[in-house]
């Protein structure tokens, strides 16, 4: 690790922060601790990029940029770069994997959902993902017409199993997916440090100056050799483990106290 004191050479760093457990904190009214405001502010009055990296879709997090104070996202699991509140894209999944799996659904009568465009809306062709699910995460039209063979964009495919079915699903192995609830899994992205480095290349910026912060499993992937990984106090074990730096909890200044440890602001 360097410490960049005020008498050193100014390097700007890129700073990339998870959302809940991260940036807010609080159940099940979640919240922005003031001392991670103030940091925020200090690191941007100090010339530092700040984005936001999250597993949400950009439909679905662009809402939070302005809230949250932020210009630039890294959306949908790694697959979304937002510059300055400008979309540059979106990779979908792969399309064969996903009209494999959506197949292998039917065939075993597993409800299922799809989000083929940028917008807080899945698509079904009955109800028996709702039903099953009761999930209100997002709006649901159903369309009894609906043919995935001819849709061409998978951003996000819904499951409604339980977790013991995860394992005998043959197309999930060839896809990547996470479960936020016991009733269904989601089918998208997984990878942030995929869009930090789209970000970084866009910018012609080198990885080691990038800062990532996170608490769980799906930032794992985003702790890498490559750059500096804080793990908030509140983050998983395994999140620890790979950690350089351990900050307090965010609900106790944590972001606000590893910025000052290492001299950011």
């Amino acid at each position: 690790m360097i410490f960049i004191s005020t008498n050193e050479k100014f390097v700007k760093k890129y700073f990339f922060f998870d959302i809940d457990g991260t940036l807010s904190t609080g159940f099940p009214e979640p919240y922005v601790p003031e001392s991670t405001k103030r940091a925020l502010k200090k690191l941007e009055e100090n010339g530092h990029f700040l984005s936001i990296a999250t597993g949400r879709s950009h439909a679905k997090a662009v809402e939070l940029l302005d809230e949250l104070g932020f210009k630039n996202m890294v959306s949908d699991g790694g697959n979304g770069i937002t510059i300055d509140k400008k979309l540059l894209g979106i990779k979908p999944l792969d399309k064969e994997n996903c009209i494999a799996l959506l197949e292998e659904l039917e065939e075993k009568g597993i409800p299922w959902g799809i989000s083929m465009e940028n917008s807080p809306i899945r698509y079904t062709k009955d109800n028996s993902f709702v039903e099953y699910t009761n999930d209100v995460y997002m709006k649901n039209i159903v369309d009894p017409n609906l043919d995935f063979h001819n849709i061409d964009t998978f951003y996000k495919l819904y499951v409604a199993c339980k977790p013991e079915l995860d394992d005998t699903l043959e197309g999930l192995k060839n896809l990547p997916f996470v479960r936020f609830h016991d009733a269904y899994l989601f089918v998208e992205p997984d990878d942030k440090s995929v869009g930090i480095k789209a970000v970084m290349d866009h910018f012609k910026a080198p990885y080691k100056d990038v800062v990532v912060f996170g608490d769980q499993k799906n930032d794992l992937k985003m702790f890498r050799d490559e750059w500096t990984s804080i793990a908030m106090g509140n983050a998983i074990d395994a999140l620890k483990e790979k950690a350089d730096f351990v900050t307090k909890s965010a609900d106790d200044d944590g972001i606000e106290f590893a910025c000052e440890h290492f001299g950011w602001i």
